[in-house]
């Protein structure tokens, strides 16, 4: 068993070291935490996208409870998944599997906020990705 499996914080700094040194690496291991953080970025976008739509349904299915809170979120997730993919550009073309991921998640969250049943929801996202990110 390997730091890698025993201290992953004093493994990582080690391999950042002997990368910058030129010296050999755990290659297998940095290629499969690489993957990991690229995986991260995906999920972080299907979280925000999440959020957003469980607010636009929110905001359709239940009118007179919208407030200014829900305003607020919807600016702030919109805002944060345009820096997320203006940091990392090759998540637009994920957009739409992002997109079938978050939409079951957020139909659970608004359905928890609404007291509607999630079968009372559309079964696939009625949004447009363009409205769903406020452009």
């Amino acid at each position: 068993m390997g730091m890698y499996d025993t201290d992953f914080h004093a493994w990582a700094f080690d391999q950042a070291n002997k990368l910058r040194a030129g010296d050999l690496v755990d290659a297998a291991n940095i290629a499969e935490e690489l993957e990991t953080l690229g995986r991260s970025e995906e999920q972080q976008l299907m979280n925000r996208l999440a959020v957003i739509i469980e607010h636009l349904l929110k905001c359709e299915y239940q009118p007179e409870r919208h407030t200014a809170s829900w305003d607020a979120t919807l600016k702030e997730q919109r805002r944060r998944v345009g820096r997320l993919i203006k940091d990392n550009p090759s998540l637009k073309s994920k957009l739409s599997d992002c997109l079938s991921g978050a939409y079951p998640t957020a139909v659970t969250f608004a359905s928890v906020e609404t007291g509607i049943l999630e079968e009372d929801f559309p079964s696939d996202c009625p949004y447009p990705i363009d409205f769903i990110l406020g452009i």
